[in-house]
């Protein structure tokens, strides 16, 4: 039987998908190479933005004229369903199509998506990922679908491993208790669980006997991570420090997301002194005027932000900042938005990922009443991604003239040649070498710029 998997949002879902994966591979299912050609479809959810909701629903039409192209209905819209037809005849007969919605999305639609869209046949919320082993032994002995039971507990998976990867994800925590009034997480999510130190150890075991050789430890807001008496900084302090004694193929550890607010000087100081930390460091600002960081409930002010940002830059040598940046928030002022850019331009980051505000159905903010007109929003936005466009441009040119450690990820698209790397600052660089480099540590000489990408040599 083969599965396939369609994931949207964050890297949580990234990581969740991989860990629901390794149940599909461990009874021996393959993957296959569509969703024309699946016998289950799992569609992994993001409930952030209004925006991503509606493409699920879009893709919920196509996979309900899938399934009647699979099941041979003759008022099938073949035109849009060639490949599926196609399969079905070369088959000779009609292959059922099992449909399993989980994520954010399927959480906060618990009651009601399987009732509006009966095409889905599974609806598996945030609490409920650990019933996918009884889903499968349903679907492996045919039985119609099962009762999922949903339990208020969030259990976290033994590995989040991605078959042939050399670098993964492993989540050290989940949920928020921060409630930004424009996110809709801690009320999908969950209020904070950290995962236990002994799991994340043993979970980095089953990575280094894969030869994985970079983990990114994820989190809503990593930095308030507390198992007992470990806080983040000492959790990283003891990753560091079993993965040097166990000669472990891990090397470079990266996190995110960090809550400005809970990003200590302790953390600092290890990021600073220990090798194995990346030095690219995501730090979501997302506001440049205390009026709307107040607004955001994000417990921290400008003055704050920057002060962080003067520590980390005088301790953390060669780092790199990138953020996230909302414009338009309910009741922001041309003042407002002219804080943003000066915070930009005072920070200069790295790379930002810059977006306008979207009413997000159940948050505060969506009942806010000075909502900002959507032009104003798309105004604004623009304007912030051109100069971040020019400022990119500058911090990475500087970078042209060094010689780095590289870890190497793909031959890349554009020239067969040439293959693509990122340091640890998170900069791709595109450099001339052969494909069994991939998944390794190279040293490349930064020639030039091109576009985003650093191109150089290999340094032999």
């Amino acid at each position: 039987m083969t599965y396939f998997f369609e994931t949207y949002g964050c890297e949580m879902n990234i990581a969740e998908s991989a860990s629901v994966e390794q149940l599909f591979i461990e009874h021996n299912w393959k993957k296959a190479e569509n969703a024309f050609v699946a016998d289950v479809v799992i569609i992994n959810t993001c409930s952030v933005r209004a925006t991503a909701e509606t493409r699920i629903y879009g893709r919920l039409g196509f996979y309900a004229g899938l399934k009647k192209v699979r099941n041979m209905e003759p008022d099938a819209k073949t035109r849009s369903m060639e490949k599926a037809v196609d399969y079905v005849n070369s088959v000779g007969h009609a292959v059922p199509l099992t449909l399993i919605v989980m994520g954010c999305m399927a959480e906060r639609l618990l009651k009601t998506l399987q009732k509006d869209f009966p095409v889905v046949d599974y609806v598996v919320g945030t609490y409920a990922k650990n019933k996918f082993g009884d889903i499968i032994s349903a679907l492996e002995s045919g039985k119609t679908a099962i009762e999922i039971e949903e339990e208020p507990v969030y259990v976290f998976a033994e590995s989040s491993y991605e078959q042939g990867a050399f670098s993964t994800f492993v989540p050290i925590m989940n949920g928020c208790n921060n409630f930004c009034t424009y996110c809709i997480v801690p009320y999908l999510r969950g209020r904070e669980i950290s995962r236990p130190v002994s799991e994340i150890l043993h979970e980095l075991d089953i990575l280094s006997l894969r030869g994985v050789k970079e983990i990114c430890l994820l989190g809503q807001n990593v930095n308030s991570y507390h198992d007992g008496d470990v806080n983040f900084p000492l959790l990283l302090k003891k990753i560091c420090s079993y993965l040097k004694e166990t000669n472990s193929s891990i090397k470079w550890i990266r996190f995110e997301s960090s809550n400005p607010k809970d990003f200590s000087d302790e953390l600092i100081d290890f990021i600073a002194e220990e090798e194995m930390i990346c030095k690219g460091i995501h730090l979501p600002v997302q506001h440049g005027s205390n009026n709307i960081l107040k607004a955001m409930n994000r417990k921290y002010t400008r003055e704050d932000y920057l002060s962080l940002v003067e520590r980390i830059r005088s301790k953390v040598q060669d780092v790199q900042l990138s953020t996230d940046i909302m414009l338009g928030f309910p009741g922001e002022t041309d003042k407002d938005f002219e804080e943003v850019i000066s915070l930009m331009k005072t920070v200069r980051f790295e790379s930002a990922f810059m977006y306008y505000y979207n009413i997000r159905e159940g948050t505060p903010a969506a009942s806010m009443s000075n909502q900002i007109d959507t032009n104003v929003k798309k105004q604004r936005l623009q304007s912030v991604i051109d100069m971040q466009l020019g400022i990119t441009s500058s911090i990475m040119q500087s970078r042209v003239g060094r010689t780095i450690p590289v870890l190497v990820d793909i031959v890349s698209k554009d020239n067969p040649n040439e293959l693509l790397g990122k340091t640890s600052q998170n900069e791709r660089v595109a450099f001339e070498g052969k494909p069994s480099l991939i998944g390794s540590f190279a040293t490349v000489h930064l020639d030039s710029l091109n576009g985003n990408t650093l191109k150089g040599h290999l340094v032999l």
